[in-house]
């Protein structure tokens, strides 16, 4: 089986994290001190699919590993976030 490399984007506002197909591997999120903490990660730019909702509790950091392979975005990863200081997303 080939691996394939993984690079990380720290994004701290919605925007692509990726623009061209990758898969998520694991997101980490620093949660404000207040709020709804929360990111929702889409394919095809702010108006596309969900491929994956969070939401989370204040004032922590959470580290959330996606399971054998990721999530595959076919056009872009776009992150969609809420209450949140910044966010890493970690993809191949």
């Amino acid at each position: 089986m080939s691996m394939s490399d993984v690079f990380a984007v720290t994004k701290t506002e919605d925007s692509t994290v990726y623009a061209a197909r990758a898969r998520v591997r694991q997101v980490q999120v620093l949660a404000s001190a207040s709020g709804s903490p929360a990111i929702i990660l889409k394919d095809g730019g702010s108006g596309g699919t969900a491929r994956l909702t969070l939401s989370f509790s204040t004032s922590s950091v959470h580290s959330v590993n996606i399971p054998d392979n990721g999530i595959l975005f076919d056009t872009d990863v776009y992150l969609d976030l809420t209450d949140c200081d910044s966010v890493t997303v970690f993809l191949s």
